[in-house]
């Protein structure tokens, strides 16, 4: 079993158990905000199920149906939780709405609120590892997943000091106030969500610095050729994928120039983890005399 698909499955048994903390924690207080927070939660179980299919799809070999493999599943899988989150948005708004018109009341309860704050806890601990394995293993699903969470930490910590400050004060009203203020939270992330995966589903390029190590690849190790040019680069899940013109003298040999071509796109490989390079080559009649200048 990889080790995406292994974290994908911890997600699913982190959300159960930090999902049942907060239920509970919102039994022992009647607070809709701790309702809120535990709503939020169900969407996190959702979405590390989407997580588990998609990282388990995107792990498939290419095929003569997708020969460039299946790494967008994980796109698609982020996209899913962005809406997720933004449903369950709408959900907490309801029941903000419904709690500030019938003037609920909170009970205070120490046991409540530490149970609330254990599942904090537990959900940091975890998103940290989710980005760290999602950057690592260049995984859009298992980073949305994990910047959730951060998101539900603040949510957490937020309630918390606000649950505290209802039963200090009195004011009830606070509640179902700090409860909209969770909503509007989650609402932003799940559009920061939606944004970063259709960003990729768009075929977006890479970062500016990952070309300018591309460009510093085919200059440095691309000796017997004279130039390239237009350089493009989309990426998909973990993989990067590259394609440019590399201008070649025109009496070079196929076997000299495919060697050239060789070299280069080992040195690319080294540099940019899961790059896939296309190269062309051209004669120098085809040189246009700007884009990258091999030393």
């Amino acid at each position: 079993m990889s080790t995406r698909i292994t974290i994908a499955l911890g997600s699913l048994l982190v959300g159960i158990l930090s999902l049942g903390l907060k239920y509970y924690a919102y039994w022992l207080t009647g607070s809709t905000a701790l309702y809120a927070d535990a709503l939020e939660t169900i969407v996190n179980v959702a979405s590390s199920l989407a997580t588990i299919f998609a990282v388990w799809l995107a792990a498939k070999p290419a095929d003569s149906n997708h020969p460039y493999g299946h790494d967008k599943a994980e796109y698609f899988a982020a996209v899913l939780v962005g809406v997720l989150i933004v449903l369950s948005s709408i959900s907490i708004f309801h029941a903000t709405w419904n709690s500030y018109v019938s003037s609920a009341t909170v009970t205070y309860s120490a046991l409540g609120l530490g149970v609330n704050a254990a599942a904090a806890g537990l959900n940091a601990i975890w998103a940290t590892v989710l980005i760290r394995t999602g950057k690592r293993h260049r995984s859009p699903a298992l980073k949305a997943d994990g910047k959730h969470l951060v998101a539900d930490v603040v949510t957490s910590l937020s309630v918390l000091a606000g649950v505290g400050l209802v039963t200090l004060t009195g004011w009830q009203k606070l509640d179902p106030i700090l409860a909209g203020l969770v909503g509007l939270n989650v609402l932003w992330t799940g559009w920061g969500v939606m944004k970063d995966s259709v960003s990729g589903l768009m075929d977006e390029a890479a970062s500016e610095d990952v070309q300018d190590q591309i460009r510093a690849m085919i200059r440095d190790h691309g000796d017997g050729a004279l130039e390239a040019h237009d350089l493009r680069t989309r990426l998909s899940g973990k993989v990067t994928f590259i394609d440019f013109h590399l201008v070649v003298p025109g009496e070079l040999s196929v076997d000299a120039a495919h060697e050239i071509c060789d070299r280069v796109e080992q040195a690319i490989g080294h540099k940019v983890p899961g790059a896939h390079v296309t190269i062309h080559v051209e004669p120098e009649h085809k040189a246009k005399h700007s884009g990258i200048l091999v030393l």
